[in-house]
């Protein structure tokens, strides 16, 4: 065993990171917070012009550095694509953040197919094939890491960007976001049974509300609510979700696997029967 060290528990200096959705949102708060702490990030995104965007701003940061790779995840070759790149400019991959997805809220008698066959194939299985293409550069950032006996000393990680509308019903009509999350939440444990034995930890953030283009409409809309209903009085900041990754991604979670963080101030545990 390794001598117990508690200031470096959250260090990811000189780790690499590829984070999916990673030009605004969720993904460019999790970029920043990488990038800050002296991590080389890659991130993709559709927009090639956002990306790049994104890049440059995360570069002026300094500590770590910030690389754009654009690729359209709902694509299986862009997919394909984007998991070559990787491996052409890294021999290893420490750290894969699953962030891109989509939403679609709809009454029940309106909703579309297309939104099961959208979300359903960008939320959940892209997901698996990008970690399934991966799976070289995991496996060898879990060698590069050690092993004491069977056990590795520094996992790989993988961490999944779900949602607390996985995890119970939503007030608003969100079908195939739901359900498509709840799914992903299943397959991230899925994955982390499989994966641990090699030193790949797999697990999955449940985000609630956090300022992002994705959530724009219904912060509009329904904003106070959400926060008067919190017990904590807010909705997420950037600290909140790059606390909850480096956590994962250093010392401190190379014993978390399988688990589904519920990252919402209290919301799921607010209501009152």
């Amino acid at each position: 065993m390794s001598s117990f060290q508690p200031g470096n528990l959250f260090n990811v200096s000189g780790k690499v990171v590829l984070i999916t959705g990673g030009s605004r949102g969720i993904g460019k708060m999790l970029a920043t917070g990488f990038v800050s702490n002296g991590a080389k990030v890659y991130i993709s995104s559709r927009s090639s012009k956002d990306c790049e965007a994104t890049a440059q701003e995360l570069n002026a940061i300094g500590a770590g550095t910030c690389v754009s790779v654009p690729a359209d995840m709902s694509k299986y070759s862009e997919v394909e694509r984007l998991a070559k790149e990787i491996s052409a400019k890294e021999k290893a991959l420490h750290v894969l953040v699953n962030n891109a997805g989509a939403a679609w809220g709809d009454g029940i008698d309106e909703y579309p197919d297309a939104a099961f066959t959208k979300l359903l194939t960008l939320n959940v299985q892209r997901v698996f094939n990008l970690t399934q293409l991966c799976l070289p550069l995991l496996r060898a950032a879990a060698e590069q890491g050690g092993k004491s006996g069977d056990s590795y000393l520094d996992p790989a990680r993988i961490i999944n960007i779900g949602s607390v509308e996985g995890l119970s019903i939503p007030a608003h009509e969100t079908y195939a976001y739901s359900s498509s999350k709840a799914a992903l939440h299943q397959l991230s444990k899925h994955m982390a049974s499989r994966l641990g034995p090699e030193g790949i930890t797999s697990n999955t953030i449940a985000c609630g509300p956090f300022e992002s283009k994705m959530m724009a409409h219904t912060l509009k809309s329904l904003g106070d609510l959400l926060i008067s209903a919190n017990p904590s009085r807010r909705i997420g900041t950037p600290e909140d979700i790059v606390g909850t990754a480096l956590y994962l991604s250093g010392r401190s979670g190379a014993w978390t696997t399988g688990t589904t963080v519920t990252l919402d101030g209290g919301l799921l545990v607010s209501s009152k029967m």
